[in-house]
């Protein structure tokens, strides 16, 4: 059984400047790791019951979910450098088969 992509979920809202600005980060990130990685955008405006859930105290705010479980989280503003390291090590192994495939 092929274990699932990790996800990273992204919590936004439509009032914070800081999330709309990583916006574009985080939609690189998704399209050069699409074959390791799940990226999530959720609007704590519009489901309080996830941003709840996730115990989010500000926005922007990302969540590493592998197999089900929280592993890592980012509150506030970060880099491309500091996400990539919170999501690398949890990132899987893809056969360079998969990965040009994921590219093309």
């Amino acid at each position: 059984m092929t274990p699932e992509r990790p996800m990273l979920v992204f919590f936004t809202s439509r009032s914070s400047g800081p999330a709309r600005r990583m916006e574009s980060l985080l939609a690189h990130i998704a399209r050069k790791e699409r074959s390791r990685l799940r990226v999530s955008k959720v609007d704590v405006e519009d489901r309080p019951d996830l941003a709840e859930r996730f115990k989010v105290q500000q926005v922007p705010h990302l969540a590493l979910v592998v197999d089900r479980r929280v592993v890592s989280q980012l509150a506030g503003r970060a880099t491309a450098p500091r996400i990539e390291s919170m999501i690398e090590p949890h990132l899987p192994d893809v056969p360079d088969e998969e990965a040009e495939a994921a590219v093309a």
